[in-house]
């Protein structure tokens, strides 16, 4: 029984140190980011005919906190995977972690690309859509607070679920999932996902199916990647058998 609770004790000792490390990456990524949030946020609105309006003091502090936020995010994405992967590597194989270790990298990658094309690709074609549906009927002026709120829900959910092909490839790998699994639960996983896409954009049915169709074909991209690992990790299954 104290051995259980010392190992219990261990492992809580390490899963802290292992957040007091990525917290403090965050911090610093943050502060860092907050140097050159100007640059950021001019960056972000180079494309409007127009100046945004403050319809308060704080708004703007609001608007610099949030990207600064972002930023850190990103930055410390590649730390959180890599202490999360040295809290597990114990229970790991050497091969287990050698797979694990090389998706840090794709983490990141992927969360940049899921922002771009949210901020590219959905938000110029969404708010486009929008603003045409107002046309001349409506004067039109974009607040900073209103303005940001909008490009966030548009682009930040897609840095996290730009991350299904990295996490699923991983899973595959380690065993967990399959994608035989993965098939069985395409019509819940497309149901949720339906679910997101309408409660991150736009109450209108253009940035709906806007929305859907990309996180679907991510959804079928990740079942043809886990069938490649998953063929992969049958066949050096099967060699390692032969061999022994």
């Amino acid at each position: 029984m104290q051995k259980v609770e010392m190992n219990v004790m261990g492992h809580l000792e390490e899963l802290r140190k292992r957040l007091i490390i990525t917290v403090v990456a965050f911090l610093l990524s943050f502060a860092v980011s907050f140097l050159f949030v100007q640059d950021i946020y001019h960056f972000l609105i180079k494309d409007l005919e127009n100046p945004l309006a403050l319809l308060g003091p704080g708004d703007i502090l609001w608007v610099y906190m949030v990207l600064a936020g972002i930023a850190g995010i990103a930055i410390t994405i590649p730390v959180f995977a890599y202490q999360t992967w040295r809290f597990v590597r114990p229970a790991l194989t050497k091969d287990e972690q050698q797979a694990s270790l090389a998706f840090i990298p794709g983490l990141f990658l992927l969360f940049v690309c899921g922002i771009s094309f949210g901020y590219f690709v959905l938000f110029p074609l969404v708010l486009s859509f929008l603003q045409n549906l107002a046309g001349d009927q409506f004067q039109t002026f974009f607040t900073v607070d209103r303005y940001f709120k909008f490009l966030i829900n548009l682009t930040l959910p897609f840095g996290f679920l730009f991350e299904m092909p990295a996490v699923v490839m991983f899973l595959t790998k380690l065993g967990i999932i399959n994608p035989v699994k993965l098939m069985k639960a395409r019509k819940i996983s497309y149901f949720v996902l339906i679910v997101v896409s309408i409660l991150i954009t736009p109450p209108d049915f253009v940035s709906d199916i806007l929305v859907i169709l990309p996180l679907l074909l991510l959804y079928e991209v990740s079942i043809s990647l886990s069938k490649f690992v998953y063929k992969k990790r049958i066949a050096a299954e099967e060699t390692s058998l032969s061999l022994s």
